[in-house]
C-alpha cells in the first residue's frame, strides 16, 4: 500500500523532547515501514524516518528562531501534497483540518486523525461542512462534542514494545509529573498531593511560550518549596529512568484528555497511574490494574498510597496487550483498507451508472402536430 503520513511542522518527526502528536506519527510510520508498506513522510527536514521523508521546512517550526507564522509553511505543505495526492492509496492527516477545503476532491482517499481537543463550539459547522472527509478518534470520549461527525474509527495510541524497559522495583521513592505546564495539566495539583503526602514530586515538563507568564506566575513560586524538583523538558531514554523509577505518575488533569500519551509511556516503564476522571482516562487506565481513578483531590489524596501497591508487571502486561505500535499500526491498516474499498466501490458504481446511462436508447423526437 502507498501510504502518505502527512506530520505537523512544529517538532520534527520524532521530536527532541516533547511533542505527542509528532511523536505518534513517527512510531505509526515506522511500524507501517517494517510492515511492508511504501510510506512517505511529509514533515520538517530535520525529521529521522526511514519511510521516504519529503520536506517541508528545513527545521522544526518551534526550533527555528526565524519563524513567526507557521501558516505559510503548512501552506506549501499541503499544495505539496495535493500535486501528488493521487500517487497515493492513502493520505492520512495529523494537521487537525488545514487540509480539507484544499483535499475535499480527495476525501476517498483520505483519513484524518484528530489528535486534539473537539469541545470548542467553532468546531461543529467545521465538521458538518466538511462531511465528506472521513475522521479518526484516538479515544471514544474525544467524539462527545461532535457525535455527527464522519468518524470511521477509533485507535488508541502505541509505543514501541522495546521503548521503554519496565521497572518492577523501583528505588527513587517519588511521585512524577510528565508532560507540558499549563493550567489544564495539572501540575499544581501534582504539587499539592506530593506534599499532603510528604512525598518528593519531580516534574519533567515543557513550557510553551504562550504559557511562560502562567509558569512564572502561579507555578514558579511552588517550586521555590520543599520536595519538589523541575526537570525541565526530557527525551524517551530519560524517560525509561524518570517513570521507571517513579512510584506512580500523578495525572490530575482539568481538560477533556483526547488521549494521554503520557499514561501509556508510565504503564510502559511499568509504573501506575494517579488520574482524575477526565476526557479518555477511563477508557486507557484501567481501574485497580494500572492506576487509580479519582474524582476530588482529597480523593487523590487518600488513594495516593494505594497506587503504589499496584502490581508494576500487570501494568507492564497490559501495556503489552492495549497500547503497542504494533496494534496501532495494525487498527491504522484495518481503517485504510476500509477507506479503500470504499472508494473501489464507488468508482464501480459510477462506471456501472455511466454504462447504464450509455445503453439507454436515445429517445425518439415527436412527431409535430399542425
Amino acid at each position: 500500500m502507498k501510504i502518505a503520513q502527512i506530520a505537523p511542522l512544529i517538532e520534527s518527526v520524532p521530536p527532541r523532547f516533547y511533542g505527542g502528536t509528532e511523536r505518534v506519527v513517527s512510531y505509526l510510520t515506522e511500524e507501517l515501514v517494517r510492515l511492508g508498506h511504501e510510506v512517505t513522510l511529509f514533515a520538517s527536514g530535520d525529521s529521522v524516518t526511514s519511510a521516504r521523508l519529503v520536506s517541508c521546512a528545513t527545521t522544526a517550526l518551534r526550533l527555528d528562531p526565524k519563524v513567526r507564522d507557521p501558516i505559510p509553511y503548512y501552506m506549501l505543505m499541503l499544495d505539496r501534497v495535493r500535486e501528488c495526492a493521487e500517487d497515493f492509496d492513502i493520505l492520512h492527516f495529523h494537521i487537525d483540518y488545514y487540509h480539507f477545503p484544499l483535499l475535499k476532491p480527495h476525501a476517498e482517499r483520505t483519513v484524518t486523525t484528530l489528535h486534539g481537543r473537539q469541545d470548542l463550539p467553532d468546531l461543529q459547522p467545521l465538521y458538518l461542512g466538511f462531511s465528506e472527509m472521513p475522521l479518526v478518534s484516538i479515544s471514544n470520549r474525544q467524539r462527545g462534542p461532535i457525535p455527527s461527525a464522519n468518524f470511521v474509527g477509533t485507535v488508541y495510541h502505541g509505543l514501541p514494545l522495546d521503548l521503554h524497559r519496565p521497572t518492577f522495583n523501583p528505588r527513587g521513592g517519588y511521585l512524577a509529573f510528565l508532560g507540558r505546564i499549563s493550567p489544564e495539566k495539572g501540575v499544581d495539583r501534582a504539587i499539592d498531593v506530593a506534599r499532603t503526602l510528604g512525598v518528593p514530586l519531580k516534574i519533567a515538563a515543557k513550557v510553551d511560550r504562550v504559557d511562560e507568564d502562567y509558569f512564572h506566575e502561579q507555578i514558579a513560586p511552588l517550586l521555590k518549596g520543599p520536595g519538589v524538583e523541575f526537570i525541565g523538558e526530557i527525551d524517551d531514554r530519560q524517560k525509561t529512568d524518570f517513570l521507571g523509577q517513579a512510584l506512580a505518575l500523578v495525572f490530575l488533569i482539568d481538560w477533556p484528555e483526547p488521549f494521554g500519551l503520557a499514561m501509556i509511556e508510565a504503564m510502559a516503564c511499568g509504573t501506575p497511574v494517579l488520574a482524575f476522571r477526565r476526557g479518555s482516562v477511563e477508557e486507557v487506565v484501567e481501574e485497580g490494574l494500572t492506576g487509580h481513578i479519582v474524582d476530588s483531590m482529597e480523593q487523590a489524596t487518600a488513594i495516593a498510597a494505594r497506587v503504589r501497591m499496584l502490581d508494576r508487571r500487570v501494568v507492564r502486561r497490559r501495556f503489552e496487550e492495549r497500547f503497542t505500535a504494533a496494534r496501532m499500526a495494525k487498527d491504522y491498516v484495518r481503517v485504510y483498507n476500509s477507506a479503500i474499498r470504499s472508494n473501489v466501490k464507488l468508482v464501480l458504481d459510477q462506471a456501472a451508472s455511466l454504462q447504464a446511462s450509455a445503453a439507454e436508447p436515445a429517445n425518439e423526437p415527436s412527431e409535430s402536430v399542425h
